[in-house]
């Protein structure tokens, strides 16, 4: 409703202003300030006091006696306050709100017929998934269920790292080395903690041990690069086996979150094919090309990069970005736009990558790229295990163990009373735990870094999953104890009598418009941002506003609110990877 609404205002705007035989230009509809009774404002009077030589109260005034809302249907009336021109809804646009809000897939937006490949997470398989890179697949799975709600067709990939120098060393050190080498290396209970103690005993080897043994050593890692380089099938497996077996534990890690792909795009694939030669030698004949410092690079200044980029070696062997030309192109052949999910320290490879596929003669807008900042953890308010760093495992857990120990301080003697078992209790402990770290990565602006802070993520009573979560489960408590559904033909808003029912069916409205939002702007942050502003709404009318004690009309109509309520606090939460608990 809300869009219908917000496109009427800009009808009417523009038809009062014609009226005046004023510009229609820019019409500065934006939400109104807190103090104004009103859904949308304008703030064209600004624009407009020039052209008709008063100060913007009066312009607004003017516009406002200007517009006529009785042809639209979500218009009740125009109002102005100061410099503003207010639009307040009609009964229609409450009423359709509350009937389409009954829908489990409410906000779900329309088919756009646009297909979208969302790349996100692509950790090198060298080991367990840090927490410092644990906004990646957060971040990524959010940006993916936005736009999959926003009507787009989506696949979810993960681009896999398995012919660079690191896997080949990862590759060479599995097969050095055994477990009498390993000593003070504990193995945890998964592949990827296990093996990747032979990728640490390989580095460690290549770093203290005397010239020769490093000599031979190098020549064996070169010579694994070289056989994936000429399409060797035998060293393909080898280096196989290790990438297979530490994604699959990393693929275990990410489930925890959950963060789920449609496909695992491996970068030999794209020598394999033939692909990567054929960018390469693209590369070569164009009038970027120059052969400096024994390499083949492009020169960017004509896209303002003053840093060169490398494409080919001497012994031409590819690089990782060449490969992942060739990835984006196949891309290309398969999607109508693409998306990728960076930490900062990509963001002048992305711009290189984006200015080189223009060059190869793509549509460099076809790519979109979300750059986010890393996550870090307060300083001593997490151990780590066996020294080697918090990996996202270890948050996991210790978001869980806290979160148990919220919920049971917080049931108190009620937990028997209530019927909640232990199973009840981990399954909510599961919930608000993985869902506290969840929201609070992705209710950031991803430009912008984050301290993770346990107190802030589980606060039940501030801005927070848990705070929205409750909200769920109250709406089910008390639909639960109405023991009925809404009958949403006999719902009738005319019976909602004070400002809180009005609110909080405002906020419902824009949840579409958000999602909107959010999918043009790649930004979930503002889902999140939205989900909190419908909680205190919700709060707000709770307080205020009796359900299952009210006068039968009212009872119906607010039982019908609150089933809205909870289909969208669901449906918010799920596009944010977060769960939406029946009871807390």
């Amino acid at each position: 409703m809300f869009r219908a609404f917000r496109a009427e205002v800009a009808d009417a705007l523009t038809a009062g202003l014609e009226t005046l035989d004023l510009p229609t230009g820019d019409l500065g509809i934006e939400e109104p300030p807190g103090d104004v009774a009103a859904t949308l404002a304008s703030s064209v009077a600004f624009r407009l006091a020039e052209e008709l030589g008063s100060p913007p109260p009066a312009a607004a005034e003017e516009l406002a006696d200007a517009i006529d809302p009785d042809p639209y249907d979500y218009i009740r009336a125009v109002t102005t306050q100061g410099p503003y021109v207010n639009f307040q809804t009609s009964h229609a646009y409450l009423q359709e709100t509350v009937e389409a809000a009954q829908a489990d897939d409410y906000g779900q937006l329309a088919n756009r017929d646009e297909s979208v490949v969302v790349e996100h997470t692509s950790a090198n398989p060298t080991g367990p998934v840090h927490v410092g890179r644990a906004r990646n697949p957060i971040l990524g799975d959010a940006v993916a269920n936005v736009l999959d709600t926003a009507g787009y067709d989506v696949e979810r990939h993960y681009y896999v790292n398995d012919a660079g120098r690191q896997m080949a060393v990862f590759t060479w050190a599995y097969e050095k080395f055994d477990e009498s080498d390993l000593a003070g290396e504990p193995a945890r209970d998964r592949a990827e903690y296990d093996l990747v103690r032979y990728y640490r005993r390989g580095n460690d080897f290549l770093e203290t041990a005397d010239d020769e043994a490093v000599e031979t050593a190098e020549a064996e890692i070169s010579a694994i690069l070289q056989g994936l380089e000429a399409g060797d099938e035998a060293t393909y497996e080898r280096v196989g086996e290790v990438v297979d077996t530490v994604l699959g534990g990393m693929q275990d890690c990410l489930a925890r979150l959950p963060a789920e792909f449609d496909e695992f795009v491996k970068e030999t694939r794209f020598m394999r094919d033939g692909s990567t030669d054929e960018v390469a030698d693209r590369l070569k004949n164009s009038d970027h090309a120059v052969y400096e410092e024994e390499a083949w690079q492009l020169e960017l200044d004509e896209y303002d990069y003053e840093k060169n980029l490398v494409f080919l070696r001497s012994d031409g062997t590819s690089l990782y970005t060449t490969r992942d030309l060739a990835h984006h192109e196949w891309k290309f052949d398969n999607f109508d736009r693409a998306v990728t999910v960076l930490g900062e320290d990509h963001k002048l490879q992305a711009g290189q990558l984006q200015a080189t596929l223009d060059i190869l003669g793509n549509d460099p807008d076809r790519l979109d790229s979300v750059i986010y900042s890393y996550v870090n953890l307060p300083e001593g308010k997490m151990s780590t295990r066996e020294g080697t760093g918090v990996m996202l495992d270890d948050l996991l857990d210790e978001a869980i163990d806290r979160a148990r120990e919220e919920v049971e301080d917080r049931l108190g003697d009620r937990v028997r009373d209530d019927d909640l078992d232990d199973e009840d209790i981990e399954r909510i402990a599961h919930q608000v735990g993985i869902g506290a770290v969840r929201y609070d990565i992705v209710a950031k602006q991803p430009s912008k870094g984050i301290t993770f802070e346990w107190d802030r993520a589980l606060d039940f009573e501030a801005q927070s999953a848990p705070y929205v979560q409750y909200v769920h489960a109250r709406c089910c408590g008390i639909l639960d104890e109405a023991d009925s559904d809404p009958d949403v033909d006999s719902v009738d808003v005319t019976t909602l009598p004070t400002p809180e029912d009005g609110e909080l069916i405002d906020v419902l409205a824009r949840y579409p418009a958000v999602i909107e939002a959010a999918a043009d702007d790649l930004q979930p942050h503002r889902v999140a941002t939205y989900t909190r502003e419908l909680a205190e709404a919700f709060n707000a009318f709770y307080r205020s506003c009796p359900v299952l004690d009210a006068d039968e009309a009212t009872r119906r109509s607010r039982l019908a609110l609150v089933a809205a309520t909870r289909h969208t606090v669901a449906n918010a939460l799920g596009v944010l990877g977060v769960e939406a608990p029946d009871s807390m």
